[in-house]
């Protein structure tokens, strides 16, 4: 009995094998979920000067169209260009005075008179200057633009003259102030042995007589810099 005993504590219940876990890394997705109703923010709208470009562009390309006989931007010059800038003097709204008028060359008219409308200097260069820049946007080569023609700028330049004595107000150029770095250099260049003084003094009359024009104002930055 002992020894059955025994023996069926020494077999038992056989033991389990030992169980092996096996542990796989979470995989974590992260999705960006957009506010039920919203939409991507929308493309920032074109500046002011931008907008009055793509209208005057295409008020003159209409205007070619409308030409008589009507005319191709290919085949557009100069003389259309100032064509063009007269048609616009209808819708004008500048009073400038004729030579017989008795408020000629007065800035403050006392009373009205009949002397015609007329879009102003001002106006009309800023408006080469947008369709110039157009011109160029739309394809065209900066060599064949019409809007840069040398009669263009001789046309701006006898309205502003002739709109300045008929109003009384002279249209003034803005002189560009020079930094206190290139006075001081080209005053001290200035000093150095008589033949760079002599080129230095003939650069400085040019300054003088051209007004400060940019060739000018390189040539003194460049002889300062050799200078120093």
């Amino acid at each position: 009995m002992d020894s059955s005993s025994g023996g069926g504590g020494g077999s038992g219940a056989p033991s389990e094998p030992p169980s092996t876990t096996t542990t796989n890394s979470p995989t974590v997705t992260v999705t960006t979920v957009q506010p039920e109703g919203s939409s991507p923010p929308p493309p920032a709208p074109p500046s002011r000067y931008e907008s009055q470009k793509r209208r005057d562009w295409n008020t003159f390309l209409q205007y070619l169209q409308n030409h008589k006989p009507p005319l191709t931007l290919a085949r557009c010059s100069g003389a259309h260009v100032i064509e063009f800038l007269k048609y616009l003097d209808q819708f004008g709204k500048t009073k400038v005075h004729v030579s017989g008028c008795p408020y000629f060359g007065h800035p403050n008219p006392p009373a009205p008179c009949a002397c015609p409308l007329k879009q102003a200097w001002g106006s009309l260069d800023a408006l080469i200057g947008r369709l110039r820049a157009a011109y160029e946007e739309n394809g065209g080569r900066p060599e064949s633009n019409p809007f840069g023609a040398k009669a263009v700028r001789i046309y701006l330049r006898e309205v502003r003259e002739g709109q300045a004595k008929a109003r009384g107000i002279p249209y003034e150029k803005k002189k560009r102030k020079r930094s206190t770095v290139t006075v001081s250099a080209v005053s001290s260049s200035g000093g150095g042995n008589d033949d760079s003084g002599g080129g230095n003094g003939g650069a400085g009359d040019n300054t003088v007589v051209g007004g400060g024009t940019t060739a000018t104002d390189t040539a003194n930055v460049s002889t300062a810099t050799t200078t120093v």
